[in-house]
């Protein structure tokens, strides 16, 4: 039968996961940390897992490829050059997999996105010669896009773009035009150089699309080296787990906490994080609590503005809202919550002044406000706060604003002007977050929740460049 591919989303993470079969055995792809996901639908599939592949030692999330090649009995694929903790399969440039009569699978070396990254070709056989039917590319031919130079240290930044357009080109000269590409980042995730453009994708689109397939090699490494941005501190973690080989995760309920519990956990300096959407936590949240919505990417936010280690309470709505939050930050490796609370924001306050409201407007308010004619019941801007990364910032802000973005702000509150704050983002999400650590901190704020498109069509002015 036809090869099987099936994409597993983590779109919390911007990346995906794979499972390929024949229809009874199958391997799977770059999996995420809660394998359960994988388990379930391979047993849905009625298929046998019989390899776990890896294409590189991931740096934005904990690999479950470890505990899903031990579960299952499943062969572990790693790059022979990778150092690692634990037993795997190596293998090297050149390496062919059979699976089964009908799929096999070959071996590239793709070196860019990081020194020993490896491209798997996935063949099946037809008329008794063997076709690729694609190719799972990881980090490195990514749509549109490739996978970025700079998560081993900016030294390596340079050699490491070369060498991502060589690995461009060799895919592309290797396989036909209607090969599938199957990346495993580039949907969000930092790990890609800029984000995806479409649903899916062949090496002949790529050579249409794809910068690094147009590009001279100088010209692709000057604009893939210029376009980078900050990425998430956690990173710094995740190599190092991967490399030693993940634990198994426990995403078993975390212990309950009463008001006066969370109290002294907020006194104490942890940090108690409000998962409802953010305008419920307008209206009425925990006092010294921070906004970080299960709606938006909450991990990779908390993962970005903690110390490593701090311990981190969640509040809901529900459980199963506290059990989805526990799903997504065992991914980056924050395996255990400190605690939990659920229901109302009335229940998690000992007493009546421990709730508070947070004001929002959106961008005609700001611009009405900046005019000297702010909206009933809220107080002018002294101080007009951006939060977006830095490439967002240079592509076009509102003149006069002050930019910090948000991962630095925990550590750089000082740097706000004194007086009353008006904060946005690119939709709202991050600065309502930010908001919640300025309030935190003593400061009057107001939440832009409103698109950044919106800020021109406002009448604010606008400045192109930083």
């Amino acid at each position: 039968m036809a090869v099987d591919v099936t994409v597993i989303a983590t779109s919390s993470l911007g990346d995906r996961s794979y499972l390929a079969s024949d229809g009874r055995v199958g391997i799977v792809v770059d999996p995420q940390r809660d394998i359960d996901r994988i388990l379930y639908l391979a047993g849905a599939k009625g298929v046998r897992i019989t390899h776990v592949v890896e294409t590189h030692l991931h740096n934005d999330y904990v690999s479950g490829g470890l505990d899903l090649a031990r579960i299952t009995g499943a062969r572990y694929l790693v790059a022979a050059t990778d150092e690692v903790g634990f037993d795997r399969t190596p293998v090297d440039d050149g390496d062919v997999v059979p699976l089964s009569d009908a799929l096999r699978l070959r071996v590239i070396a793709t070196p860019g996105h990081t020194f020993h990254h490896l491209s798997y070709v996935l063949d099946e056989a037809t008329g008794g010669d063997w076709r690729p039917a694609g190719v799972f590319t990881g980090g490195s031919l990514l749509f549109g896009t490739t996978g970025r130079t700079d998560l081993l240290g900016g030294q390596h930044a340079h050699a490491l773009a070369h060498h991502q357009h060589a690995s461009a080109r060799r895919l592309a000269d290797l396989l036909p035009d209607g090969t599938q590409v199957w990346p495993t980042h580039g949907f969000g995730s930092f790990c890609s150089a800029s984000q995806a453009d479409a649903p899916e994708s062949t090496i002949g689109r790529e050579k249409q699309a794809n910068p690094v397939l147009r590009l001279a090699p100088d010209e692709f490494v000057t604009d893939t080296l210029a376009g980078l941005d900050a990425y998430p501190a956690y990173y710094a973690h995740m190599g190092v787990a991967n490399t030693a080989g993940p634990a198994p995760v426990n995403l078993t309920p975390v212990t309950r906490a009463d008001a006066a519990g969370l109290r002294e956990r907020i006194a104490a300096g942890e940090w108690v994080v409000d998962l409802r959407h953010r305008k419920a936590y307008a209206a009425a949240h925990l006092a010294g609590t921070v906004s970080l919505g299960l709606d938006g990417p909450m991990s990779t936010w908390l993962g970005w503005l903690i110390d490593w280690g701090v311990p981190i309470t969640l509040l809901a709505e529900t459980p199963e809202q506290v059990a989805d939050a526990q799903r997504e930050l065992v991914r980056i490796g924050i395996d255990r919550p400190a605690a939990q609370a659920t229901g109302a924001a009335e229940r998690w306050a000992a007493e009546p002044g421990q709730l508070r409201e947070l004001r929002m407007a959106d961008f005609p308010a700001l611009a009405a406000a900046r005019a000297g004619d702010a909206p009933a019941g809220l107080p002018a801007p002294d101080v007009v706060l951006d939060v977006r990364m830095t490439n967002e910032w240079r592509a076009g802000h509102i003149e006069g604003a002050v930019h910090v973005p948000l991962p630095e702000l925990p550590g750089r509150l000082a740097d706000v002007p004194a007086g009353t704050v008006w904060v946005h983002c690119g939709s709202g999400y991050r600065a309502t977050a930010a908001a919640s650590l300025l309030a935190n901190a003593g400061r009057e704020v107001v939440v832009v929740d409103d698109a950044f498109a919106a800020a021109a069509t406002a009448g604010l002015a606008m400045a192109d460049q930083a």
